[in-house]
């Protein structure tokens, strides 16, 4: 699933169950999908203002979570949690919190 930042600052793609999340630069684009190619995954997508939050579920089913999956950038690099989060940045039980 392709995500792309049109904004003019940066943006939070969260990806839930396990909190990770990955920062986008206005104009950035990122892909999430299974780590392997023999699952079926849903996703299913909550937008606010500054944050994209992602479940991935394998055949639509919200009882089996997807957790072996990957970000990459559009050079196809794999990034990791934290990607480019800024300094300061706290979080709470419903993600990061935008100050």
């Amino acid at each position: 699933m392709p995500v792309g930042n049109e904004g003019g600052s940066d943006l939070c793609l969260f990806i839930e169950p396990l909190a990770e999340d990955y920062w986008m630069k206005p104009g950035e684009a990122f892909t999430v999908g299974p780590e392997s190619d023999n699952v079926d995954v849903w996703f299913e997508t909550f937008v606010s203002k500054d944050r994209i939050t992602v479940w991935l579920y394998e055949n639509g089913d919200p009882a089996r979570i997807v957790l072996d999956y990957a970000v990459v950038d559009a050079d196809g690099t794999r990034l990791e949690c934290g990607h480019q989060r800024p300094l300061g940045q706290r979080f709470s039980a419903a993600g990061p919190v935008m100050e």
